[in-house]
């Protein structure tokens, strides 16, 4: 086996746990975070939570609090939640007090600012349902 495949499933480990233990994430088994995507950690961490088997790729930005709205990221309402077996494409933004259902699928780019039913692709700014009815193992759409 390479090293860098080695050394990459290590730090697919890693990163989860160290969100884990320092910021009091809650955060699923096979957890698949990039360490190129901006988690919320400045305000109110433990306002996110991400379900096991779910895929956040590089440049995703996922909020847990919003100055504008007056939303410091206190109260179980202002929590940001993705479900199981759901990817986040890289660079979207999951804005703060938000919920995605279990198998989403968020495509490149989108800004998700509502919150979204399970088994669904989303798109686009704001992010739109562009499928229904999708199931996802493993980071891939299977039918």
């Amino acid at each position: 086996m390479k090293i860098r495949v080695v050394l990459w499933n290590f730090l697919a480990r890693l990163y989860p746990w160290f969100l884990r233990k320092v910021y009091k994430m809650d955060l699923g088994k096979d957890v698949n975070i990039s360490y190129r995507a901006q988690l919320d950690k400045s305000i109110h961490p433990r306002g996110i939570h991400i379900g096991d088997g779910t895929w956040v790729l590089s440049g995703v930005v996922i909020m847990a609090h919003d100055f504008c709205r007056g939303n410091k990221g206190w109260g179980k309402r202002y929590h940001t939640t993705i479900g199981n077996n759901c990817v986040i494409g890289v660079n979207s933004i999951v804005l703060p007090g938000v919920t995605l259902g279990d198998e989403v699928v968020v495509g490149s780019g989108a800004v998700v600012t509502k919150d979204i039913p399970s088994n669904c692709i989303v798109a686009g700014n704001p992010a739109r349902i562009v499928k229904e009815k999708i199931h996802v193992r493993r980071g891939q759409i299977v039918d």
